[in-house]
């Protein structure tokens, strides 16, 4: 890992700023279609003959300009060849697909940059609201790399439980089984009054983007997201981000401090001032947990 350490992050966190800007121009002068030539489990999540341009793009870029590294991306992803400990661009070059055909703006480009399976270079851009975060291991976050991460660090409130918290949450493309069976309870969990044994959050909400979700939660504009069933091309380039804007990730199922990129269970929370409050809410959150999540 040390003699990996000495790759130049800044150089490949601009050059996937610079690849990032041009997929979104390929996304934001695209109409909305579905191919008729894949489709992923249903409507929920569809797939369109931009999320294979764009991947396209990013990948003969980056293979063009840093061939020793490999690439990942959920277009081109083979069961036969999973991640490796190798330096490895971690990519989905559309996260938010459903959003997109809706022309709700509400999607992403997420480019990640991972060695020993840890991300350590990440950037996400939202082309419809020209909104940009990244980050780089050990030299913070930033929005439109200009804004430290998270906003309002200054002013930034302690986290004080899951009653005052906002947490974003996803249905997922498989609504059916003992997966889904154990978001909707937990859901129901989480809203429910207090007095009728629930945790009664301040809210929930749905971006419908497991990228922009994390970034959200870096900004501090979420206080949690809580997550099952998405890949290592959703997280690794907000999780980089949330890290480096004093967040943390635990596992999406109770018991463990410390979850693998490619776990597909994640459970992300805000900074706070000192860390104050973050176990203790994530522990008060796997409390809530009904059943458990198996990907």
């Amino acid at each position: 890992m040390e003699a990996k350490t000495l790759l130049n992050l800044r150089e490949i966190h601009d050059s996937l700023i610079e690849i990032a800007h041009k997929a979104g121009e390929i996304i934001t002068t695209a109409l909305p279609a579905v191919s008729s030539t894949g489709s992923k489990k249903n409507s929920a999540d569809l797939v369109t003959e931009y999320d294979r341009a764009v991947e396209n793009m990013i990948s003969t870029t980056l293979k063009t300009k840093y061939p020793q590294y490999k690439f990942h991306g959920e277009e081109t992803y083979d069961p036969a060849q999973p991640l490796t400990d190798e330096p490895t661009f971690i990519v989905d070059p559309i996260d938010g697909t459903t959003n997109f055909v809706h022309g709700f703006p509400c999607a992403c480009i997420s480019l990640g940059f991972a060695i020993d399976r840890k991300p350590v270079v990440g950037v996400v851009f939202n082309p419809f609201t020209k909104t940009l975060y990244s980050g780089i291991l050990g030299q913070g976050a930033y929005l439109n790399q200009e804004t430290k991460l998270p906003l309002k660090a200054e002013n930034l409130e302690p986290l004080h439980g899951l009653d005052n918290a906002l947490i974003g949450v996803e249905w997922g493309s498989d609504r059916s089984g003992p997966n889904f069976e154990t978001k909707v309870r937990t859901f129901e969990k989480l809203g429910r009054a207090k007095e009728e044994g629930g945790a009664m959050v301040h809210s929930m909400r749905s971006m419908g983007s497991a990228a922009l979700n994390l970034c959200a939660v870096a900004a501090g504009t979420l206080d949690l997201y809580w997550e099952g069933g998405c890949w290592e091309w959703d997280v690794c380039a907000g999780w980089v981000i949330l890290k480096e804007a004093g967040g943390i990730i635990a596992d999406g199922n109770p018991g463990n401090w410390e979850p693998s990129i490619d776990g597909r269970k994640y459970l992300a929370v805000r900074a706070s001032p000192g860390g104050v409050g973050q176990k203790e809410i994530v522990e008060e959150f796997w409390s809530c947990i009904q059943g458990r999540l198996d990907y």
